[in-house]
């Protein structure tokens, strides 16, 4: 089993840059994939970005394609979510998942971290 632990949100403003973390504990998540999905309010969580287990691909959506980057650290066992020129449409609640799917895993889900970007 995998615990996953969000942070780094927050509430910035229009243009302004983030950088969202993923602890993974209880066992190593390693060997899977792992992915950032988001949801605001009234709509459905929707995937932002994810990479494979070894690093080698990763994949976006083409909302944030160029703005934000995943990657992810074996040492300290966590993966990251860098956001740049964020904007308001980008407020949403954001979700670190992984798993042996690539690009949506969804076998472990962590509670979430708030991103408020205001204009």
């Amino acid at each position: 089993q995998v615990q996953l632990e969000e942070s780094g949100g927050g509430a910035v403003q229009a243009g302004d840059s983030l950088r969202l973390s993923c602890a993974a504990s209880g066992r190593t998540f390693s060997p899977y994939a792992m992915a950032w999905f988001r949801e605001a309010p009234g709509n459905e969580r929707e995937f932002v970005a994810a990479i494979t287990w070894s690093g080698a691909v990763t994949s976006y959506a083409d909302s944030v394609k160029g703005r934000f980057t995943i990657s992810r650290d074996y040492a300290k066992n966590s993966g990251y979510l860098q956001m740049t020129s964020l904007k308001p449409e980008d407020t949403a609640v954001y979700y670190c998942a992984a798993g042996m799917g690539f690009p949506r895993p969804r076998d472990y889900w962590g509670r979430g971290t708030q991103v408020t970007v205001s204009s």
